[in-house]
């Protein structure tokens, strides 16, 4: 499948495009590498397209070259938590993605896990750490823990404490990237990540590494690093875990397209992790690898999201 219905005048209907890139998050590396691949995707559709590397001058930037619509692929903060979503709200273009208030949202792992589970849907327990925290009470009620920035992306920052004297090394080298950090109880077993896009959720991934866990390194740099797609799941099982990742979606507000992460437990219950709003989409990202399994090749699903997905369009 390599045009999903996408015709002339549908791409002569988008205007000029702006693919927005880069910035100054931790994850600027892999949002250039992310932006150079959809920009390459769209110019080959033939869309009027640039691409931009987002500063301090976005608006003058948007203004200049007269953009009509934006694919926002800047990962991380500014990008992925609100911020530029409010500053295009404001300028009038539509973009891809979610909204405001779910972008900021889902930037937020705390806030995104006490709407999860207030809402009655299976997250690890967690607590957010501070410099005065019990180490040894936290590892004493929850075990093993993973130890991640509240606010940060692609794994960065993260790392994993089975006693205490761990759990307090982790905090401060996550401190190096936000003030706030959570414990999260550690879920053994299965990793699995779910794109969804305009209301569908698409094939489920298993995550395999010979790594600790799923880290920065795993996710773009390894050549080692398994993926299974569709993931080796029941119907049952398969249908249980896209079912969740919808409401987990909808739940937090998200539109457009995302990915949601979960871990299946030795009981093979699911359980969610986080929601990636503005998803990788380099030749390590999953999103594109999903699509493939279906017969969506990285072209079309550039054009699937960007067509499908200017969600201020609608607001």
């Amino acid at each position: 499948m390599s045009d999903m219905n996408v015709t002339e005048n549908s791409i002569r209907h988008l205007g000029r495009v702006a693919v927005l890139m880069g910035g100054d998050s931790a994850e600027r590396e892999i949002s250039l590498l992310s932006g150079q691949a959809v920009l390459t995707a769209l110019q080959g559709q033939g869309v009027d397209v640039v691409g931009i590397d987002v500063g301090p001058d976005i608006a003058e930037r948007l203004r200049s070259e007269k953009v009509d619509r934006v694919f926002n692929i800047l990962h991380g903060r500014g990008g992925e938590d609100g911020k530029l979503q409010g500053l295009l709200e404001m300028m009038h273009i539509p973009y891809t993605g979610s909204g405001v208030l779910a972008s900021a949202l889902a930037m937020d792992k705390v806030k995104t896990k006490q709407l999860w589970a207030a809402s009655g849907l299976p997250t690890p327990r967690f607590s957010v750490l501070c410099d005065s925290s019990d180490w040894q009470g936290l590892i004493g009620e929850m075990g093993e823990v993973v130890v991640k920035p509240a606010h940060e992306g692609s794994s960065i920052g993260m790392s994993m404490a089975a006693d205490a004297e761990a759990l307090r090394d982790a905090y401060q080298k996550a401190g190096a990237y936000d003030t706030a950090i959570i414990a999260e109880q550690r879920i053994r077993g299965a990793e699995f990540t779910v794109p969804v896009i305009h209301g569908e959720a698409f094939p489920a991934i298993e995550l395999s590494t010979s790594h600790e866990f799923y880290d920065y390194d795993a996710k773009y740099v390894a050549n080692d690093t398994n993926y299974l797609c569709p993931a080796p799941l029941t119907e049952a099982k398969a249908a249980e875990l896209s079912e969740l990742c919808l409401q987990a979606f909808s739940i937090l507000g998200a539109e457009g397209w995302g990915r949601v992460d979960v871990m299946q437990d030795q009981q093979g219950r699911f359980w969610l992790l986080e929601l990636n709003t503005v998803p990788g989409m380099t030749d390590h990202s999953l999103v594109p690898l999903s699509a493939a399994s279906k017969g969506l090749d990285f072209p079309a699903l550039v054009m699937h999201i960007l067509v499908g997905g200017a969600v201020s369009d609608s607001r």
